[in-house]
């Protein structure tokens, strides 16, 4: 298959998404603004499964137990995804057939050791190697999310997310929720990432997904990644590497090198901050040290801003979802400004993983396309997850 046929299916499956969700959305209303408490811990959620990732394994190896115990999730999410473009069009089982006889070609061009990890997914779980690419593709340009980091009245650092996927995939307007979101859910997975029977960090994520959006090195630094918009957007870059200019390093693959290789906040900052990416995005990073914490902003190119903590209006938190944090967020998605009414009720002598919480269960924070909460502290190395679901009424997004 040659290089313009795979940036045509690429921009099939972007712009069909997009395309399917207008008319689609009706949702409830109004939607409610509130700060909720004593959420913590959450009863009657589903229990996480968690999984070791060996480095020291050949890369085709690593994801066998993940990829044989989570093949059910992975090609029902798969399903729905079908599912949704053959709603669209009749020429999709056409673009489907493409993707899964052709579109495997496309992990020649990938650097190892993701190369082979991909291969080594598609065989365990048989998903057809194309699905398994386009699968990672995605969260590269789909993940909505709130990220904050905290610091307590002794200095130490809380960090915590929620994860929002699925947008432009599948509104019910029967069951108000998201089909892709639904389906992502039971693909949430803990991984301790070892090496010489030893942790090297931890991260959460989507089975099937072989880069970091979540994690912890414990004693070093705390990383989440939140999409950002731009008009130079990730697809470009995306359509770049598949029509030849490989320069860029794709998101998932600079945060698994950080997170694997890079010793210290100030090490994982610079390389977040000046690697060339394929895709804009928002790098919030937590440190080790009182004071050690910042939202990079990043271009394709180069960082356009770091926003360190305790400058420039921020105390004791920072909060970032998916919009520069100068500039004045989406009309119709603000779950910044909620987040920051939250967060200053609660005040930082009650910063910790309880109230933080709360946080992040509050609605719009928590909305219809939020799949889990993850939880750090990078001293003790701590990380929790659970499960989310925002019951009605409840926006979108």
């Amino acid at each position: 298959m040659d290089d313009c046929r795979a940036a045509f299916l690429f921009c099939f499956f972007f712009f069909s998404f997009a395309i399917f969700v207008s008319g689609h959305i009706t949702t409830q209303s109004p939607f409610l603004e509130e700060c909720v408490h004593g959420k913590y811990p959450p009863t009657g959620r589903p229990k996480i499964s968690s999984f070791v990732i060996n480095l020291d394994l050949p890369p085709d190896q690593r994801w066998t137990e993940v990829g044989k115990a989570k093949a059910t999730e992975i090609k029902h999410l798969f399903t729905v995804f079908k599912g949704l473009l053959l709603s669209i069009s009749n020429y999709s089982q056409f673009v489907i057939d493409l993707v899964d006889s052709d579109f495997g070609y496309f992990v020649d061009t990938l650097p190892n050791p993701f190369a082979d990890e991909l291969r080594g997914i598609s065989k365990a779980s048989g998903l057809p190697l194309g699905e398994t690419i386009l699968y990672n593709i995605f969260y590269e340009i789909f993940t909505f999310c709130t990220s904050l980091i905290a610091q307590d009245p002794t200095g130490k650092l809380y960090h915590a997310r929620n994860l929002d996927f699925g947008l432009f995939m599948g509104w019910s307007a029967k069951n108000h929720t998201w089909e892709v979101t639904e389906a992502l859910r039971p693909g949430v997975i803990n991984l301790d990432w070892q090496s010489k029977g030893k942790t090297v960090f931890r991260s959460v994520n989507f089975a099937g997904y072989i880069g970091i959006l979540t994690a912890i090195k414990k004693g070093m630094f705390t990383l989440t990644m939140n999409e950002r918009f731009n008009i130079n957007g990730g697809y470009i870059g995306i359509i770049k590497w598949i029509l030849g200019d490989r320069t860029g390093s794709w998101m998932s693959f600079l945060t698994r090198r950080t997170m694997e290789k890079a010793v210290s906040y100030k090490q994982a900052k610079a390389w977040l901050s000046d690697t060339k990416m394929l895709a804009p995005a928002y790098f919030i990073l937590g440190g080790n040290q009182t004071g050690e914490a910042c939202v990079i902003t990043r271009a394709r190119e180069n960082a356009v801003d770091v926003w360190d903590l305790g400058t420039r209006n921020s105390t004791w938190y920072l909060v970032e979802t998916n919009y520069d944090h100068w500039q004045k967020p989406f009309f119709l998605d603000d779950r910044r400004t909620p987040a920051h009414r939250c967060m200053d009720e609660m005040t930082q002598q009650k910063v910790g993983f309880p109230k933080i919480f709360d946080v992040l269960s509050s609605r719009p924070v928590l909305n219809k396309l939020t799949t889990y909460t993850a939880l750090m502290q990078v001293t003790t190395g701590e990380i929790e997850t659970y499960l989310q679901y925002c019951p009605d009424p409840c926006a979108p997004w």
